[in-house]
């Protein structure tokens, strides 16, 4: 009788290790696959414009600045420019986290073993 206990412990045992190695091979390809994207969103471009489109930006999606075009009328006010930039760059940074995040998730989602109440990336 103890023979055929420890005989089932040692493969409980034997079995939770190799989920656990299961999991951990699918931890790290996980994160392989995180990386790849980030590294892919480099060359993800996000623009935005101004209305009377007198400011054109774009950025990555990794949120790098690429390109900053400024009509040469709005070069005459400072004020204006600043208030364009500002604004304009921050809605920028809105989308390319956008895209970042929307991306990330998936790749993190898709990677994620399926355990009840752990739904963080839907």
């Amino acid at each position: 009788m103890l023979t055929s206990d420890i005989y089932i412990f040692v493969k409980k045992l034997r079995d939770m290790f190799g989920d656990m190695m299961q999991m951990m091979g699918k931890l790290k390809e996980t994160q392989r696959k995180v990386e790849e994207t980030k590294e892919r969103l480099n060359h993800v471009m996000v623009s935005e414009q101004s209305s009377d489109g007198l400011l054109q930006l774009t950025m990555t999606a990794n949120r790098t600045l690429k390109s900053i075009e400024i009509a040469p009328e709005l070069l005459n006010d400072k004020e204006q420019l600043e208030d364009y930039l500002i604004l304009h760059i921050n809605h920028l940074i809105e989308k390319a986290s956008k895209v970042q995040e929307t991306e990330l998730a998936a790749v993190a989602k898709e990677g994620m073993p399926n355990i009840p109440g752990m739904d963080f990336f839907k």
